[in-house]
Protein backbone atom coordinates (compact mmCIF):
# COMPACT_ATOMS: atom_id res chain seq x y z
CA UNK A 1 0.00 0.00 0.00
CA UNK A 2 2.79 2.22 1.05
CA UNK A 3 4.86 1.48 -2.35
CA UNK A 4 1.17 2.95 -4.10
CA UNK A 5 1.11 6.51 -2.34
CA UNK A 6 4.49 6.93 -3.17
CA UNK A 7 4.00 5.66 -6.83
CA UNK A 8 0.88 8.12 -6.99
CA UNK A 9 2.27 10.70 -5.02
CA UNK A 10 5.57 10.79 -7.74
CA UNK A 11 3.14 10.98 -10.53
CA UNK A 12 1.55 13.57 -9.32
CA UNK A 13 4.60 15.52 -8.70
CA UNK A 14 5.63 15.05 -11.89
CA UNK A 15 2.63 16.52 -13.70
CA UNK A 16 2.70 19.48 -11.10
CA UNK A 17 6.61 20.48 -11.68
CA UNK A 18 5.81 24.17 -13.07
CA UNK A 19 2.69 24.73 -11.09
CA UNK A 20 4.43 26.61 -8.15
CA UNK A 21 2.75 28.75 -6.17
CA UNK A 22 3.75 32.32 -5.90
CA UNK A 23 2.45 35.98 -5.99
CA UNK A 24 1.90 36.79 -9.95
CA UNK A 25 1.40 40.30 -9.12
CA UNK A 26 4.40 40.71 -7.97
CA UNK A 27 7.90 39.53 -8.75
CA UNK A 28 11.29 39.47 -6.80
CA UNK A 29 14.66 38.80 -8.48
CA UNK A 30 15.63 36.21 -5.56
CA UNK A 31 12.40 34.52 -6.52
CA UNK A 32 14.13 33.71 -9.93
CA UNK A 33 16.75 30.82 -9.40
CA UNK A 34 18.18 31.38 -12.52
CA UNK A 35 21.63 33.97 -12.20
CA UNK A 36 19.93 35.87 -15.13
CA UNK A 37 16.06 36.62 -16.86
CA UNK A 38 14.23 38.85 -18.67
CA UNK A 39 10.59 39.54 -19.81
CA UNK A 40 10.30 41.28 -22.81
CA UNK A 41 6.73 42.89 -24.60
CA UNK A 42 8.05 42.40 -28.43
CA UNK A 43 5.26 44.60 -29.69
CA UNK A 44 7.15 47.71 -27.88
CA UNK A 45 10.89 46.17 -27.07
CA UNK A 46 9.41 47.38 -23.44
CA UNK A 47 11.26 45.21 -20.72
CA UNK A 48 8.81 44.34 -17.80
CA UNK A 49 11.28 42.12 -15.76
CA UNK A 50 14.62 41.93 -15.97
CA UNK A 51 17.45 40.22 -13.33
CA UNK A 52 20.96 40.65 -14.37
CA UNK A 53 19.66 40.85 -17.98
CA UNK A 54 22.83 42.47 -19.36
CA UNK A 55 25.12 39.81 -17.56
CA UNK A 56 27.51 37.92 -20.41
CA UNK A 57 26.98 34.41 -20.70
CA UNK A 58 26.94 31.47 -22.88
CA UNK A 59 23.57 30.91 -23.92
CA UNK A 60 23.73 26.94 -25.74
CA UNK A 61 21.32 26.08 -28.12
CA UNK A 62 19.19 29.46 -27.91
CA UNK A 63 22.16 30.62 -30.22
CA UNK A 64 19.46 29.15 -33.05
CA UNK A 65 17.39 31.66 -32.28
CA UNK A 66 20.19 33.53 -34.83
CA UNK A 67 19.92 30.78 -36.88
CA UNK A 68 16.96 30.45 -37.61
CA UNK A 69 16.29 33.99 -38.53
CA UNK A 70 18.59 34.64 -40.97
CA UNK A 71 17.11 31.45 -42.79
CA UNK A 72 13.56 33.02 -42.48
CA UNK A 73 14.70 36.29 -43.78
CA UNK A 74 15.98 34.46 -46.69
CA UNK A 75 12.86 32.48 -47.41
CA UNK A 76 11.45 36.23 -47.05
CA UNK A 77 13.68 37.16 -49.62
CA UNK A 78 13.46 34.13 -52.12
CA UNK A 79 16.99 33.23 -51.90
CA UNK A 80 15.55 30.45 -50.15
CA UNK A 81 12.19 27.77 -50.50
CA UNK A 82 11.34 25.54 -47.94
CA UNK A 83 11.04 22.70 -51.17
CA UNK A 84 14.86 23.40 -51.48
CA UNK A 85 17.17 20.07 -50.53
CA UNK A 86 19.80 20.68 -48.34
CA UNK A 87 22.92 18.29 -48.57
CA UNK A 88 24.92 17.56 -45.38
CA UNK A 89 28.99 17.90 -45.37
CA UNK A 90 31.06 16.09 -43.70
CA UNK A 91 31.94 19.31 -40.84
CA UNK A 92 28.03 19.65 -40.81
CA UNK A 93 27.73 15.52 -39.76
CA UNK A 94 30.38 15.66 -37.25
CA UNK A 95 28.61 17.52 -34.79
CA UNK A 96 28.12 16.72 -31.40
CA UNK A 97 25.30 17.22 -28.79
CA UNK A 98 21.93 17.05 -29.67
CA UNK A 99 21.51 16.03 -33.46
CA UNK A 100 19.88 14.19 -35.96
CA UNK A 101 22.99 11.96 -36.99
CA UNK A 102 23.05 13.27 -40.32
CA UNK A 103 25.56 11.26 -42.37
CA UNK A 104 27.55 13.31 -45.11
CA UNK A 105 25.83 13.99 -48.33
CA UNK A 106 22.29 12.70 -46.49
CA UNK A 107 19.57 15.75 -48.15
CA UNK A 108 16.88 16.88 -46.52
CA UNK A 109 14.30 20.09 -47.46
CA UNK A 110 14.72 22.98 -45.83
CA UNK A 111 11.26 22.69 -44.15
CA UNK A 112 12.88 19.42 -42.71
CA UNK A 113 16.37 20.88 -41.36
CA UNK A 114 14.31 23.85 -39.92
CA UNK A 115 12.09 20.99 -37.94
CA UNK A 116 14.96 19.47 -36.61
CA UNK A 117 16.47 22.80 -35.55
CA UNK A 118 13.48 23.97 -33.85
CA UNK A 119 12.23 20.65 -32.34
CA UNK A 120 14.96 18.60 -31.80
CA UNK A 121 17.60 21.47 -31.33
CA UNK A 122 20.19 19.33 -33.92
CA UNK A 123 23.04 20.76 -34.08
CA UNK A 124 24.09 19.31 -37.33
CA UNK A 125 20.57 20.41 -39.21
CA UNK A 126 21.43 24.15 -38.09
CA UNK A 127 25.49 23.85 -39.62
CA UNK A 128 23.56 22.19 -42.95
CA UNK A 129 21.29 25.20 -42.62
CA UNK A 130 24.20 27.62 -42.39
CA UNK A 131 26.34 26.00 -44.90
CA UNK A 132 23.78 26.09 -47.85
CA UNK A 133 22.97 29.81 -47.21
CA UNK A 134 26.44 31.02 -47.25
CA UNK A 135 28.55 28.38 -48.71
CA UNK A 136 30.55 28.02 -44.83
CA UNK A 137 29.86 28.06 -41.03
CA UNK A 138 32.22 30.66 -40.49
CA UNK A 139 30.63 32.84 -43.26
CA UNK A 140 26.88 32.35 -41.53
CA UNK A 141 28.11 33.12 -38.13
CA UNK A 142 30.18 36.83 -39.67
CA UNK A 143 26.21 37.21 -41.05
CA UNK A 144 24.83 36.14 -37.67
CA UNK A 145 26.89 39.16 -35.97
CA UNK A 146 26.22 41.90 -38.48
CA UNK A 147 22.89 41.05 -37.67
CA UNK A 148 23.29 41.36 -33.91
CA UNK A 149 24.94 44.53 -34.16
CA UNK A 150 22.03 45.98 -36.45
CA UNK A 151 19.40 44.72 -33.64
CA UNK A 152 21.43 46.64 -30.92
CA UNK A 153 22.77 42.90 -29.35
CA UNK A 154 25.72 44.68 -27.79
CA UNK A 155 26.66 42.06 -25.63
CA UNK A 156 26.57 39.43 -28.50
CA UNK A 157 29.49 37.54 -30.09
CA UNK A 158 28.67 34.53 -31.88
CA UNK A 159 31.37 31.98 -32.44
CA UNK A 160 29.32 28.93 -34.27
CA UNK A 161 25.63 28.53 -35.55
CA UNK A 162 24.28 25.93 -33.03
CA UNK A 163 25.65 27.23 -29.42
CA UNK A 164 28.12 24.82 -28.62
CA UNK A 165 30.38 25.78 -26.09
CA UNK A 166 33.43 27.62 -27.63
CA UNK A 167 35.45 30.25 -26.05
CA UNK A 168 33.93 33.44 -26.77
CA UNK A 169 30.34 32.46 -27.52
CA UNK A 170 28.69 35.06 -25.32
CA UNK A 171 25.70 36.86 -25.22
CA UNK A 172 22.72 38.38 -22.22
CA UNK A 173 19.25 37.77 -21.79
CA UNK A 174 18.40 41.04 -22.99
CA UNK A 175 19.93 40.44 -25.84
CA UNK A 176 18.47 37.01 -26.25
CA UNK A 177 14.53 38.79 -26.39
CA UNK A 178 15.98 41.22 -28.60
CA UNK A 179 16.84 38.07 -30.80
CA UNK A 180 13.69 36.26 -30.12
CA UNK A 181 11.28 39.13 -31.15
CA UNK A 182 13.03 39.65 -34.23
CA UNK A 183 12.64 36.38 -35.07
CA UNK A 184 8.72 35.95 -34.28
CA UNK A 185 8.01 38.35 -36.43
CA UNK A 186 7.95 35.61 -38.94
CA UNK A 187 4.91 34.05 -37.29
CA UNK A 188 6.02 30.78 -39.92
CA UNK A 189 8.14 29.71 -37.06
CA UNK A 190 5.05 29.06 -34.71
CA UNK A 191 4.53 25.97 -36.92
CA UNK A 192 7.68 24.52 -35.59
CA UNK A 193 7.82 25.58 -32.37
CA UNK A 194 4.27 24.37 -31.00
CA UNK A 195 5.19 20.78 -32.50
CA UNK A 196 5.55 18.27 -29.70
CA UNK A 197 6.47 15.01 -31.41
CA UNK A 198 7.18 14.50 -35.24
CA UNK A 199 9.34 12.43 -37.39
CA UNK A 200 11.77 12.48 -40.19
CA UNK A 201 13.58 10.30 -42.93
CA UNK A 202 9.54 9.47 -43.73
CA UNK A 203 8.70 7.75 -39.80
CA UNK A 204 12.02 6.34 -39.07
CA UNK A 205 13.28 9.53 -36.94
CA UNK A 206 11.07 10.65 -33.98
CA UNK A 207 12.09 14.46 -32.89
CA UNK A 208 10.11 15.51 -29.55
CA UNK A 209 10.59 19.22 -28.74
CA UNK A 210 12.96 19.70 -25.85
CA UNK A 211 10.41 22.65 -24.39
CA UNK A 212 8.39 21.29 -22.21
CA UNK A 213 6.28 24.14 -21.26
CA UNK A 214 4.67 23.17 -24.71
CA UNK A 215 2.93 20.39 -22.05
CA UNK A 216 1.96 22.38 -19.25
CA UNK A 217 1.63 26.41 -19.64
CA UNK A 218 -1.16 27.84 -21.09
CA UNK A 219 -0.65 30.03 -24.19
CA UNK A 220 2.89 28.81 -24.89
CA UNK A 221 3.89 29.37 -28.08
CA UNK A 222 7.84 28.76 -28.36
CA UNK A 223 10.72 29.42 -28.27
CA UNK A 224 14.41 27.61 -28.13
CA UNK A 225 15.61 25.88 -25.20
CA UNK A 226 19.26 25.23 -24.54
CA UNK A 227 21.60 22.90 -22.14
CA UNK A 228 25.47 23.03 -22.36
CA UNK A 229 27.87 22.62 -19.37
CA UNK A 230 28.96 26.23 -20.34
CA UNK A 231 25.36 27.81 -19.98
CA UNK A 232 23.78 25.78 -18.18
CA UNK A 233 19.93 25.09 -18.45
CA UNK A 234 18.43 28.12 -20.73
CA UNK A 235 14.87 28.85 -22.52
CA UNK A 236 13.57 31.55 -24.52
CA UNK A 237 9.96 31.44 -23.76
CA UNK A 238 7.11 32.80 -25.69
CA UNK A 239 3.16 33.10 -25.16
CA UNK A 240 0.45 34.42 -26.13
CA UNK A 241 -2.68 35.72 -24.38
CA UNK A 242 -5.43 37.14 -25.55
CA UNK A 243 -3.46 40.07 -27.70
CA UNK A 244 -0.75 40.28 -25.49
CA UNK A 245 2.40 38.19 -26.37
CA UNK A 246 5.18 37.82 -23.88
CA UNK A 247 9.36 36.86 -24.64
CA UNK A 248 11.04 35.70 -21.44
CA UNK A 249 14.21 34.40 -21.33
CA UNK A 250 16.08 32.69 -18.38
CA UNK A 251 20.20 31.67 -18.80
CA UNK A 252 21.86 29.78 -16.42
CA UNK A 253 19.43 27.12 -14.81
CA UNK A 254 21.24 24.66 -12.80
CA UNK A 255 18.42 22.19 -13.70
CA UNK A 256 16.17 21.57 -16.81
CA UNK A 257 13.22 21.65 -14.09
CA UNK A 258 14.13 25.27 -12.46
CA UNK A 259 14.80 26.65 -16.33
CA UNK A 260 10.90 25.57 -16.92
CA UNK A 261 9.23 26.53 -13.89
CA UNK A 262 11.23 30.69 -13.84
CA UNK A 263 10.30 30.85 -17.26
CA UNK A 264 6.59 30.22 -16.05
CA UNK A 265 6.72 32.45 -13.21
CA UNK A 266 7.97 35.62 -15.07
CA UNK A 267 5.40 35.18 -17.74
CA UNK A 268 2.28 34.88 -14.94
CA UNK A 269 3.67 37.81 -13.60
CA UNK A 270 3.40 39.58 -17.27
CA UNK A 271 0.46 38.25 -17.87
CA UNK A 272 -1.19 39.08 -14.41
CA UNK A 273 0.12 42.73 -14.49
CA UNK A 274 0.03 43.65 -17.73
CA UNK A 275 -2.55 44.51 -20.69
CA UNK A 276 -2.66 45.38 -24.61
CA UNK A 277 -5.20 48.26 -24.56
CA UNK A 278 -6.78 49.68 -28.07
CA UNK A 279 -8.18 53.07 -27.33
CA UNK A 280 -11.71 54.32 -29.08
CA UNK A 281 -10.66 57.54 -31.25
CA UNK A 282 -13.16 60.26 -30.07
CA UNK A 283 -16.50 61.01 -32.10
CA UNK A 284 -15.81 64.14 -33.48
CA UNK A 285 -12.87 62.74 -34.61
CA UNK A 286 -14.32 61.51 -38.37
CA UNK A 287 -15.48 65.01 -39.04
CA UNK A 288 -15.04 67.59 -42.21
CA UNK A 289 -12.04 70.42 -41.97
CA UNK A 290 -12.12 73.06 -44.37
CA UNK A 291 -9.10 73.47 -47.33
CA UNK A 292 -7.43 76.62 -48.24
CA UNK A 293 -6.61 77.45 -52.07
CA UNK A 294 -8.47 74.28 -53.15
CA UNK A 295 -10.35 73.28 -55.65
CA UNK A 296 -12.88 71.07 -52.88
CA UNK A 297 -14.44 73.69 -50.22
CA UNK A 298 -13.28 70.93 -47.36
CA UNK A 299 -12.73 67.56 -47.05
CA UNK A 300 -13.68 64.38 -44.96
CA UNK A 301 -11.63 62.90 -42.20
CA UNK A 302 -11.21 59.39 -40.54
CA UNK A 303 -9.57 57.95 -37.89
CA UNK A 304 -7.55 54.84 -38.47
CA UNK A 305 -7.94 52.01 -35.86
CA UNK A 306 -5.59 52.65 -32.92
CA UNK A 307 -2.42 50.26 -32.67
CA UNK A 308 -2.51 48.73 -28.89
CA UNK A 309 -0.79 50.44 -26.49
CA UNK A 310 0.90 48.14 -23.47
CA UNK A 311 0.02 49.51 -20.00
CA UNK A 312 -0.42 48.12 -16.67
CA UNK A 313 -3.64 46.45 -15.94
CA UNK A 314 -6.17 48.72 -14.23
CA UNK A 315 -4.27 51.85 -15.95
CA UNK A 316 -7.19 51.98 -18.87
CA UNK A 317 -9.67 54.12 -16.58
CA UNK A 318 -7.07 57.07 -16.37
CA UNK A 319 -6.19 57.27 -19.92
CA UNK A 320 -7.27 60.55 -21.25
CA UNK A 321 -7.18 61.46 -25.14
CA UNK A 322 -6.17 64.87 -26.79
CA UNK A 323 -8.00 65.85 -30.31
CA UNK A 324 -4.93 67.77 -32.49
CA UNK A 325 -7.41 68.89 -35.25
CA UNK A 326 -6.84 72.16 -37.21
CA UNK A 327 -9.81 74.24 -38.23
CA UNK A 328 -8.24 74.32 -41.66
CA UNK A 329 -5.73 72.52 -44.13
CA UNK A 330 -3.58 74.30 -47.09
CA UNK A 331 -4.64 72.60 -50.45
CA UNK A 332 -3.13 69.80 -52.26
CA UNK A 333 -4.41 67.34 -50.24
CA UNK A 334 -4.27 63.52 -50.98
CA UNK A 335 -6.51 60.58 -49.35
CA UNK A 336 -4.53 58.71 -46.59
CA UNK A 337 -2.52 62.21 -45.72
CA UNK A 338 -2.38 63.13 -41.92
CA UNK A 339 -4.24 66.34 -40.89
CA UNK A 340 -4.23 65.83 -37.33
CA UNK A 341 -3.81 63.51 -34.79
CA UNK A 342 -5.26 61.95 -31.04
CA UNK A 343 -2.88 61.79 -28.68
CA UNK A 344 -3.36 59.50 -25.56
CA UNK A 345 -2.70 61.00 -22.17
CA UNK A 346 -1.72 58.47 -18.68
CA UNK A 347 -1.48 60.44 -15.63
CA UNK A 348 -0.58 63.94 -18.07
CA UNK A 349 1.97 61.89 -20.35
CA UNK A 350 1.64 61.19 -23.62
CA UNK A 351 1.96 57.13 -24.28
CA UNK A 352 0.64 57.08 -27.19
CA UNK A 353 -0.47 58.98 -30.83
CA UNK A 354 -2.56 58.19 -33.50
CA UNK A 355 -3.20 59.75 -36.95
CA UNK A 356 -6.12 61.13 -38.21
CA UNK A 357 -6.28 60.83 -41.96
CA UNK A 358 -7.56 62.90 -45.23
CA UNK A 359 -10.82 60.56 -46.68
CA UNK A 360 -10.64 62.51 -49.44
CA UNK A 361 -8.50 64.66 -51.81
CA UNK A 362 -8.57 68.46 -52.50
CA UNK A 363 -7.00 69.77 -55.08
CA UNK A 364 -4.91 73.08 -55.01
CA UNK A 365 -6.58 75.67 -57.00
CA UNK A 366 -4.81 77.23 -60.22
CA UNK A 367 -5.64 78.99 -63.04
CA UNK A 368 -5.94 75.74 -65.41
CA UNK A 369 -7.88 73.68 -63.03
CA UNK A 370 -10.63 76.34 -62.18
CA UNK A 371 -10.20 77.05 -66.10
CA UNK A 372 -10.93 73.44 -66.85
CA UNK A 373 -14.14 73.83 -64.31
CA UNK A 374 -15.69 76.15 -66.30
CA UNK A 375 -15.36 74.19 -69.65
CA UNK A 376 -17.15 71.19 -67.83
CA UNK A 377 -19.67 73.35 -66.33
CA UNK A 378 -20.36 74.51 -69.82
CA UNK A 379 -20.33 71.60 -71.58
CA UNK A 380 -22.83 69.98 -69.02
CA UNK A 381 -25.09 72.64 -69.30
Amino acid sequence: MKFFKKLTAAILSSLFIFAVPCNTNALEENSITAPSAVLMEPQTGKVLFEKNAHEVRACASITKVMTLLLVFEAIDSGKLKMTDNVTASAHAASMGGSDIWLEEGETMTVDEMIKATVVASANDAAVALAEHLCGSEEEFVSKMNEKAKTLGMKETTFKNCNGLDEDGHLTSAYDVALMSRELIKHEEIFKYTGIWMDYLRDGKTQIVNTNKLLKSYNGITGLKTGTTGDAGSCISATATRGNLSLVAVVLGSATGKERFTDAAAVLDYGFANYSMYTPKAPDDAVTKIKVVNGMQGEIKTTAPETTPILIKKGEEKNITEALKLPESVEAPIAKGDKVGSIEYMLNKKKIAESPIKADSEAEKMTFGAVLCEIFKGLLSS
